[in-house]
């Protein structure tokens, strides 16, 4: 069963090692140097903050999920619990208090697009780079509300 909670600075190394393996596993457009660079601005901001965590009955983290101002900053789940519902609870939770979520996604992460689309999100835009000026452009994303 999976339980939220939001997460602490012992769990850096679990979140960072999730953060590199989903990466791994689905940003294989990133160039080798803007990784190593995106993981080192990551391992200075996530202590800063709190995440959102999914963890396993045994308290261990399975996913995370970083919101701000009613935007869904960052979205990464183990690529072993991928397809397990990980990701659409997270989303569901963030929705629940921030009706028009807003996201970003890289516009070559395919299967990520396809996800978001899939829960619900309307493409609202584009950029053709990152929010740190990568030359990696983002689709924006909005939350159809139930009409």
């Amino acid at each position: 069963m999976i339980h939220f909670r939001l997460s602490t600075k012992d769990d850096l190394p679990r979140i960072m090692d999730i953060w590199r393996r989903a990466v791994d596993a689905t940003h294989d457009f990133l160039a080798p140097d803007d990784r190593d660079a995106i993981q080192a601005e990551l391992v200075t901001f996530f202590p800063q903050i709190s995440l959102l965590l999914a963890v396993h009955d045994n308290d261990t983290p399975l996913g995370f999920m970083f919101l701000h101002d009613g935007h869904m900053e960052a979205l990464f789940i183990d690529p072993d619990q991928h397809g397990k519902g990980i990701g659409k609870a997270l989303i569901q939770r963030a929705v629940a208090e921030h009706p028009a979520l807003t996201t970003d996604v890289n516009e070559q992460n395919h299967k990520a697009l396809g996800f978001y689309e899939h829960q619900g999100f309307e493409r609202t835009g584009r950029s053709t780079h990152d929010g740190q000026g990568r030359p990696y452009p983002l689709i924006h994303l909005r939350y159809k509300a139930a009409v």
